[in-house]
């Protein structure tokens, strides 16, 4: 038997043979565990690998999950993650089938999500590799001097940004900035009144949830012409799974475009 993230404890067949990945970043990071054969479901937004997720079965969206079409899967083993999937249907697929679920906020839940599903999948030393070499880079990463502070926008209308208690606001911290909302837990809703009480030195629009693009950087820096405003790729910033690996170099390349700016 084996524990989640959530303290669940979990009675999983060895090795599985017929895992449904909830979570687009655990589905990648599955395929990259070398689990191709085994990943029988996944979710309409598990979009990496490319190749490899377009000939996978869809169970619907990460919280609209398919009940019906997961049961005709019959999955072993089911991977979930307790901030993008919905409680009530995940307690329903919890009376069927063992579901693994992760909760992660931090880069060290992160190695332990790794390690942990790559050890109940059967892939106990690729986790453990993939995590250390993560950890490596990180380690290796030099942040932006002087901690400025920085606003992360996930939606538009209502204004929405990831503030403390994210995995987002840890990425932020990683890659030298200080989130001016950190105070406040989660995903707030936000008015851009308080956005300018904190003056932000970065304003950072993500390309998801919201697709936020071109129009809306010229619409914030008419509203902020003091602060330096640029999209960036949210899955780099919110994605915990294998996608860290190149997480470190897409933060000197924004390191640049910061500097720059």
């Amino acid at each position: 038997e084996s524990k989640d993230q959530m303290g669940n404890v979990l009675h999983i067949p060895y090795p599985p043979k017929r895992i449904v990945s909830l979570v687009p970043s655990q589905t990648e990071l599955l395929f990259d565990l070398g689990l191709k054969n085994e990943i029988c479901g996944i979710t309409t937004f598990c979009i990496h690998p490319k190749t490899e997720t377009e000939s996978k079965e869809k169970v619907g969206g990460t919280k609209k999950l398919n009940i019906e079409r997961i049961h005709s899967l019959q999955p072993d083993l089911i991977i979930g993650n307790k901030e993008e999937n919905e409680q009530e249907r995940i307690h329903e697929l919890q009376k069927f089938y063992p579901v693994w679920m992760s909760d992660i906020v931090n880069l060290s839940d992160a190695y332990t999500m790794i390690r942990e599903l790559a050890r109940v999948t059967n892939r106990p030393e690729a986790g453990i590799k993939m995590a250390n070499e993560i950890s490596n880079l990180f380690a290796n990463y030099t942040p932006i001097p002087d901690r400025h502070g920085a606003v992360y926008f996930i939606w538009r209308k209502p204004y929405m940004v990831a503030a403390g208690g994210t995995f987002i606001n840890e990425m932020l911290q990683r890659f030298g900035v200080d989130n001016v909302f950190g105070h406040i837990n989660r995903y707030p809703e936000v008015t851009l009144e308080m956005v300018a009480e904190n003056n932000p030195q970065f304003i950072f629009l993500s390309s998801e949830p919201y697709p936020f693009s071109e129009k809306h950087v010229e619409e914030f820096r008419k509203k902020f012409p003091s602060s330096q405003v640029m999209i960036v790729d949210g899955e780099y910033f919110s994605w915990y799974g294998s996608r860290l690996l190149h997480v470190p170099a897409y933060f000197e390349k924004l390191k640049s475009l910061c500097k720059n700016g």
